[in-house]
């Protein structure tokens, strides 16, 4: 539901008795250890809309050896070293503050841009999340033909941990109001192939921006009205044409895409289950859910048909992570009822990621209107993305170091190497007042 116009167009030897000790020393040698180690004008019912720590490996602690009771041998005791307590980096745990989110601040670099200054406003939150989508005005738009993608690129590639996802038009005119019967041919063209090098074009121009794990919500809201790559006039054309263009998509060397299934939030115009194409070509199933229509409260949203128990229940029942490209406010008004409820319901549910359409009437941050709403939002997940320390490990025991202490008065130390005054734990002397 996020608009067109909210987008852009553009493109380590001794004698006698100290050998005998040494020997017998040398024969019990040490234990070999190793530790490894807005909006578009909507339609009447729009709906634009697991960590843990590998124990550490336990290096075993080196056995001084014994010495033969026949000979004497100035004991020196080496003075002790603390073990150092070893533990790894405090890392984020995922899950224990909230799923991965983001924010729609706009399609082109000036949505990337404010992708920092929306952070700053949630107290230095990180926004893992990075939303854009392509145009539908012609083919060139859908192959990618467009610059504001390099930018999104280079946004994804600062952080390994960031996702990108782009939703991507399966037709142009995609907003044109484009009649079923027009649709309907379009769908039996695009499921015979005749738009796959359209797909791969687009597929290899993510591999070249180094993208390769994008997050692809092909046709999202299919089960409408509003766009040209609707289900409705033809469901099997439609499927049957979605498992085109990803199996084209795949087919690309270097690509590591996952595909999102994305209906808008209840019936629509048509039951969205009628349009899935399969588990084999879809990755995660998504919903686009808006606080609409009005009047409907939040636990209404839930229970209705094809609305977000049933899209969780869907997911589970075909193995898929959820996601929610697109949420927000919407004929509600300044609702922080909702606001509180849409969060607490991702943070149950924790899909795989969600975008919070930013602009009026769904926004948060750049919506004057919605204050209440935006306050709410701004103190649930302000800050969120904290650093939790981990439980203490499992310690790495580190053997002492042995010092060489001064030999004492009528004692003549022997020069017996570093590695047998290591295992007898300091200098040998013999004395001369024996």
């Amino acid at each position: 539901m996020a608009p067109q116009h909210e987008r852009v167009r553009a493109r380590g030897l001794v004698v006698g008795a100290v050998a005998m000790a040494v020997s017998a020393a040398l024969v019990s040698g040490p234990a070999a250890a190793a530790g490894t180690g807005a909006p578009r004008v909507p339609a009447p019912d729009p709906t634009a809309s697991a960590v843990t720590f590998p124990a550490l490996a336990q290096r075993p602690v080196p056995v001084p050896p014994v010495l033969a009771p026949s000979v004497t041998v100035l004991s020196v005791a080496a003075p002790s070293v603390p073990v150092p307590a070893v533990r790894p980096p405090a890392v984020p745990v995922p899950g224990t503050q909230g799923p991965p989110f983001g924010v729609f601040l706009g399609s082109d670099e000036r949505g990337v841009a404010h992708m920092e200054q929306f952070s700053r406003w949630l107290g230095g939150a990180e926004l893992r999340v990075g939303h854009t989508y392509l145009p539908g005005n012609d083919w060139s738009d859908i192959e990618g033909d467009i610059r504001f993608l390099e930018s999104w690129a280079r946004w994804r590639n600062e952080k390994d941990d960031r996702m990108f996802v782009l939703n991507v038009p399966l037709q142009e005119r995609n907003e044109e109001g484009v009649p079923d019967h027009e649709v309907r041919e379009l769908l039996r063209r695009g499921a015979a192939g005749e738009f796959d090098h359209h797909f791969r074009a687009l597929a290899e121009r993510l591999v070249r921006l180094k993208v390769p794990d994008t997050i692809l919500v092909l046709g999202w809201e299919m089960n409408g009205v509003t766009y040209t790559h609707r289900c409705g006039p033809d469901p099997e054309s439609w499927k049957t044409y979605w498992n085109r263009i990803v199996t084209t998509m795949r087919a690309v060397p270097g690509q590591k895409f996952r595909f999102d299934f994305t209906p808008s939030r209840g019936r629509d115009a048509v039951p969205w289950t009628q349009c899935y194409p399969g588990d084999d070509t879809v990755d995660i199933i998504g919903m686009d859910s808006y606080d609409q229509p009005a009047g409907m409260p939040f636990d209404e949203q839930v229970r209705e048909p094809y609305g977000l128990q049933a899209h969780v229940d869907f997911a589970k029942a075909h193995g898929k992570p959820v996601s929610y490209p697109e949420w927000g406010l919407f004929r509600n008004g300044d609702n922080p009822e909702y606001m509180r409820r849409m969060l607490a319901w991702m943070d149950k549910h924790k899909p795989l990621y969600n975008t919070l359409t930013d602009y009026c009437p769904h926004g948060v941050w750049r919506c004057d209107q919605n204050q209440a709403s935006s306050r709410h939002y701004r103190s649930v997940l302000s800050g969120r993305e904290v650093v939790v320390p981990p439980a203490p490990p499992v310690l790495t025991p580190v053997p002492p170091v042995p010092t060489a202490p001064s030999p004492p008065k009528k004692c003549s130390p022997l020069d017996l190497g570093s590695r047998v005054e290591f295992w007898l734990g300091g200098k040998f002397c013999l004395r001369s007042d024996w």
